[in-house]
């Protein structure tokens, strides 16, 4: 006899039987029929589907709506469907490359032939999704065959379609309808066009085919879209805020950085107060890491070709690395060192290890080099040159959990010392669909992800699992750290490694006197201190802390009379290792004032002639306007014990 029933279980550990063959969209009219209403997609045994599919097993099913991550991007990725609707009504023949859902909407890439196309364009387009957007059309999904597919598109006349087609195997290919509209997708879809409520097309930019700068050059849409008209209204106005704080905006106003197209795209140059900056944050990580028992280490910017033959750099960044350097020696070849870890290999085995020694902690902050693709560059954020505060500990199996855990409470520590309070651990593990694409031994990796998720359960930490996302040569913790705008970074990771250990034949000698192979944790708190630095600035709006400002003090004096006492207070401060300066100008007050506020100094000391005659100053802090004056040694006092 057959089982006609399918057992469900919900999020809220309830279990559920309906009849086989059920969609989402039933069970969620068997809760509440609000709940029907606002579903979008659902979350069939951790995978997406339309709320139409037949569900013919036992599962657990998560409904989807706007409030759900899984919710917005099958909402965004059928806007994608949307807007190429309006765009082959209102331009016939252009040809469609892919248009995703992203982080925050989607795209489009568009080859238009021989339209004149341009961003005032837009808002007609807009104009159009909208008026198809109240048409409620359903998104539906079809199966088609290879060469039905393919016929499907070579008639239509778009060479892009067919392309992605070759490459897919028959039988898992599927069109997705609504409206007068057909795309090749794998979907999933929200129910129909009319949730679609609100739309603003953002930018338009180039993007080449299949991002390969050899094939041609498609116009690349950006958009947006909402259920209701309010949310599109916040989503504009935190742009608006996201602009302001933009750091190449705030890098320029601060002169912290700066690029030279003559020294190359995508490596900084680091101006005078950026580099106070940089090194306030590496003062600060390396007295942190000498607490913990770290010990520093300085390698090289190059290394030969067979170290990253050795270390598997090679076959994986090969293509991301800058061309070799090759020396007057025949066959001689040297790369520009895209991770630091083989050097701190070598160091490592530079002498014998005995268990006693163990666990070896080398820190670095090692510039690395690679060779990112022109459109991929983004002010510090994205650069092809960058120094990673990076550290390597080489430690036996039995202290893998206790080593892993102190790592954690480094990175935690430095996130509150930063102001960044709000932060998720991503557990970054294989994708099981897909081993063939991790290097080293299977019983390795399950114990690595086993202690990597058992230590995060221990310290309490807010995990999600992420399968797919381990690094080649082990399993990951990130660090998903959200900002002052609710945007999420990667920030911090940590990486447990089997696999090098076996390939620099790293070894010591164990209480049994035999040679055992140590395990090896990579950590970097702050990643690449580029980035880092980008997202503070954007995080703080250029705030920064008062221990970390490059100048903390702007001495004013209301004219050149004062300077003699504006110097004696400079020297006061600077006796103290207080950074400070003084605004010797003939300009007014009022402009120094709000020059310096521009400027984001925490304190500015106004001196005039009763602060010379009480030997006072008058104290105006960054955003909060005037203190009042006071004795300059017991500010002396207190700017000191901030800053300590």
């Amino acid at each position: 006899m057959h089982n006609h029933t399918v057992n469900i279980a919900l999020p809220d550990g309830t279990i559920k039987s309906f009849a086989k063959g059920v969609t989402s969209l039933e069970i969620a009219q068997s809760i509440s029929e609000r709940l029907s209403q606002q579903i979008l997609a659902s979350l069939v045994n951790g995978e997406v589907w339309d709320i139409t599919r037949p569900i013919t097993e036992d599962a657990a099913v998560k409904l989807l709506t706007w409030q759900d991550e899984d919710g917005k991007k099958a909402f965004w990725h059928s806007s994608a469907h949307l807007m190429a609707e309006a765009l082959e009504s209102l331009y016939p023949g252009i040809k469609l490359g892919i248009g995703p859902a992203i982080a925050n909407g989607f795209y489009y890439d568009i080859d238009f032939g021989d339209y004149d196309f341009d961003a005032t364009h837009l808002p007609r387009i807009e104009e159009k999704m909208l008026e198809l957007a109240r048409q409620n059309n359903l998104y539906q999904g079809i199966v088609v065959n290879k060469p039905a597919a393919i016929s499907f598109f070579q008639k239509k006349g778009d060479p892009y379609k067919v392309e992605l087609l070759e490459g897919l195997q028959d039988g898992s290919i599927t069109f997705y309808k609504h409206g007068n509209f057909t795309d090749l997708c794998r979907g999933p879809h929200i129910p129909h066009t009319g949730f679609i409520k609100a739309v603003k097309l953002l930018n338009i930019s180039g993007a080449y085919w299949r991002g390969n700068e050899k094939n041609k050059q498609l116009t690349r849409i950006y958009g947006i879209t909402f259920p209701q008209q309010k949310e599109l209204k916040a989503y504009l106005e935190l742009l608006e805020e996201a602009q302001k704080r933009n750091h190449q905006k705030i890098g320029k106003e601060l002169k912290l950085f700066t690029f030279s197209e003559k020294v190359g795209i995508g490596l900084p140059l680091w101006l005078p107060r950026g580099t106070v900056l940089r090194e306030q944050l590496e003062q600060f990580l390396r007295r942190a890491q000498v607490k913990a028992g770290y010990q520093p280490v300085v390698t090289p910017h190059i290394g030969h070709k067979e170290l990253y033959m050795t270390s598997g750099h090679y076959d994986k960044y090969g293509e991301d690395s800058f061309q070799p350097i090759r020396t007057p020696h025949e066959g001689e070849e040297f790369f520009l060192k895209p991770m630091n870890c083989p050097h701190h290999c070598e160091i490592y085995k530079h002498e014998p290890r005995s268990y006693r020694d163990l666990p070896v902690r080398l820190a670095e902050f090692g510039t690395v080099y690679r060779y990112e693709q022109h459109g991929e560059l983004h002010g510090l954020v994205r650069t092809r040159g960058f120094t990673q505060d990076d550290a390597h500990i080489f430690c036996r199996n039995d202290q893998v959990r206790e080593e892993f855990a102190k790592v954690i409470d480094l990175v935690t520590y430095v996130f509150s010392a930063l102001g960044f309070s709000d932060y998720t651990a991503r557990l970054s593990f294989r994708d099981p669909e897909q081993l063939h694409k991790y290097i080293g031994d299977q019983e390795d990796w399950d114990k690595a992800e086993e202690a990597i998720e058992e230590v995060a359960k221990l310290r309490k930490l807010n995990t999600t699992k992420a399968l797919g996302e381990a690094a080649f040569y082990g399993p990951k913790l990130d660090f998903m750290v959200k900002d002052a705008l609710g945007r999420n970074w990667q920030l911090g990771t940590v990486q447990l490694d089997y696999q090098l250990p076996v390939r620099f034949d790293l070894s010591y000698t164990g209480a049994d006197n035999k040679k055992h192979r140590p395990v090896m944790i990579h950590r970097a708190p702050f990643g690449s201190l580029e980035r880092f630095i980008a997202i503070l600035l954007e995080h703080t709006a250029g705030k920064l802390p008062l221990w970390l400002a490059p100048e903390q003090v702007a001495i004013l004096p209301i004219s050149e009379k004062f300077a003699a006492y504006a110097e004696e207070v400079n020297q006061n401060l600077r006796n103290k290792d207080i950074r400070c300066f003084i605004d010797h100008r003939d300009e007014k007050i009022g402009k120094k004032i709000r020059e310096a506020e521009l400027s984001k100094i925490p304190y500015m000391f106004i001196i005039g002639e009763k602060e010379q005659l009480e030997r006072t100053v008058s104290v105006r802090k960054q955003g909060a306007g005037d203190q009042g004056s006071f004795p300059i040694d017991k500010l002396v006092q207190e700017i000191v014990e901030d800053i300590s």
